[in-house]
C-alpha cells in the first residue's frame, strides 16, 4: 500500500510541476517543442517524481528513519507538504502565469473564462474530496466516497485547461468529419 501511495504522490507532484512549466512555455524563454525545452521539462519532472517517491517510500517504510521526526500522531508533515501544498503552489503559479500572458500579453479576455472555469471545477472537486466525502461515505456505509466526484471534477478541470490552451494557440487542430480524415 505504501508503494502505491508513493507513486500517487510522486505523480501528482511531477504532473503539476509539468503543468506549471507549460505555463512558462508561452513566454518563449526557450523555443517550445525543441529537444532542450522538452528535455528540461521531462528531466525535471522525473527528478521530482523520483525524489518525491523516495521521500514517500522512506516515510512509509522508515528505511533511514530520517523522516520519522516529521510523523506526529500518524500525520506525516513532509508528505502533507508534498501532497497538498506543493501542487497548490504549482497550480497557483500556473494560473498567475497564464493570466498575465492572456490578459497583458495577448490582450484577450475570453480565454480567461475557460481558465476560471477550470479553477472552479478543480475547487468543486476538492470540496467533494475534503468536505462532502465524509457525508457520502457515511450515507453509503463506506461503499463510496467523494473520490469519484473529485476525480470527475478534476477531469473536467483538465478538459477546461485543454480548451483554454486550444483557445490561445494559433494552430488549427484537425477535426474529423463524416467520411474524412480531418486533414487537408
Amino acid at each position: 500500500m505504501e508503494a502505491f501511495v508513493a507513486v500517487h504522490i510522486a505523480a501528482i507532484i511531477s504532473t503539476t510541476w509539468m503543468l506549471m512549466l507549460n505555463g512558462l512555455v508561452g513566454y518563449q524563454l526557450l523555443d517550445d517543442g525543441t529537444a532542450m525545452s522538452l528535455g528540461l521539462i521531462v528531466i525535471s519532472a522525473a527528478v521530482l517524481f523520483i525524489g518525491t517517491g523516495y521521500i514517500a517510500l522512506d516515510t512509509g517504510f522508515s528505511w533511514t528513519g530520517y523522516f520519522d521526526d516529521t510523523l506526529d500522531n500518524n500525520r506525516a508533515y513532509a508528505l502533507y507538504t508534498l501532497y497538498q501544498l506543493a501542487p497548490l503552489v504549482f497550480l497557483f503559479v500556473f494560473f498567475c502565469l497564464e493570466t498575465f500572458l492572456v490578459v497583458r500579453v495577448l490582450g484577450e479576455k475570453k480565454p480567461m473564462a475557460y481558465l476560471v472555469a477550470a479553477v472552479i471545477l478543480f475547487a468543486i472537486g476538492q470540496v467533494f474530496q475534503y468536505v462532502i466525502s465524509v457525508h457520502i461515505c457515511t450515507g453509503t456505509d463506506g461503499k463510496i466516497n467523494g473520490g469519484l466526484f473529485e476525480t470527475l471534477f478534476t477531469l473536467l478541470a483538465v478538459v477546461m485547461i485543454w480548451v483554454f490552451w486550444s483557445s490561445i494557440t494559433e494552430d488549427d487542430w484537425p477535426t474529423s468529419g463524416v467520411g474524412g480524415s480531418g486533414y487537408s
